[in-house]
């Protein structure tokens, strides 16, 4: 096919030739299979226009549209032995996680940051896919215990944006644990009587669903999300049946009462910042004319003049 390539003009050659990042300018959309402009895809938070159909998206995208001016403060995170069972398959695991960082730019499958919804301050917590399939290990579960700390220290509710194919096979049993870790990480912001609410993006399944992921006080999920334990076919294979279409994805979980809410990307931060202010009492969202982060301002004793506006992390306490 060299032949045609050379015959090609090349304004068509640049319209789809890889950019330094590796990416093209058009995107097939898995959903339809239409062709999509990359730009357009991006100004669309990664859903296809024409099907919707919710494609990945990055954690950095993820968080700069959740966050007000998609400003936030990224928290630093602990960081566990790197390789403590000495695992080896077809690499070295200390290899995978070497190519992972530097595919990502973070050192596990986890990211925590602090900022506000509306002006409301959270914690929020997201899984990242891309790096080895937002697998668990002891490293994301120190992140998530990170982040209930960091919620629980600053009295804000906790946001998990959960994205995992299940506990990392590399560690092992050390992987498994972190599965009641997690839980109780959870049973500190219930203590602490603290919102905490998940979001399920494609996919949820294994470990991360048996523990941390299914343990929220609401549940909202991206529309076809995969949301489950065992896979499908896993499950057809061991029981012999055919599923019911639709089966474990967030519209047929929604219908048994599994999760609460499916919610379009584009509404996503709405939708959150309308339910933590239910959870949390706060009221009404600040308008433009108003200060970015409510304000209570109690009377003074004398009656006339108020006392000084006390920040709503500080009015909870």
């Amino acid at each position: 096919m060299s032949w045609l390539s050379n015959l090609t003009p090349p304004g068509i050659k640049n319209m789809f030739k890889r950019q330094d990042s590796g990416d093209s300018l058009w995107v097939k959309c898995g959903g339809c299979g239409e062709m999509i402009f990359r730009r357009d895809l991006e100004a669309s938070l990664q859903v296809c226009p024409s099907c919707n159909h919710h494609m990945k998206i990055s954690v950095a995208e993820r968080l700069k549209h959740l966050f007000d001016g998609g400003i936030y403060e990224t928290i630093a995170l602990p960081e566990p032995v790197m390789d403590p069972l000495r695992f080896r398959d077809e690499k070295k695991y200390v290899d995978r996680l070497k190519e992972n960082r530097k595919k990502t730019g973070r050192n596990d499958a986890m990211e925590v940051a602090a900022g506000s919804i509306e002006g409301l301050p959270v914690i929020v917590a997201v899984q990242d896919f891309d790096f080895m399939g937002g697998s668990m290990g002891m490293a994301l579960g120190e992140a998530l215990i990170k982040a209930a700390e960091e919620a629980v220290a600053r009295r804000r509710p906790l946001v998990v944006f959960t994205a995992s194919g299940g506990a990392r096979m590399q560690e092992g049993i050390l992987s498994l644990m972190q599965m009641p870790r997690t839980t109780i990480a959870v049973e500190m912001l219930r203590e602490a009587r603290l919102p905490y609410v998940v979001v399920h993006a494609h996919p949820t399944t294994g470990g991360v669903t048996a523990s941390f992921a299914m343990l929220g006080d609401v549940h909202f999920a991206e529309p076809g999300a995969l949301i489950g334990f065992a896979g499908p076919r896993v499950i057809e294979q061991t029981i012999r049946e055919t599923l019911p279409e639709g089966f474990q994805r967030a519209e047929f979980l929604l219908e048994k009462g599994m999760i609460d809410q499916v919610v379009h990307r584009k509404d996503m931060r709405q939708a959150l910042s309308r339910l933590l202010r239910v959870l949390t009492k706060t009221g009404a969202v600040a308008t433009p004319a108003r200060p970015a982060i409510e304000m209570e301002r109690p009377k003074a004793a004398g009656g006339g003049e108020r006392a000084a506006p006390v920040p709503l992390d500080k009015a909870a306490e």
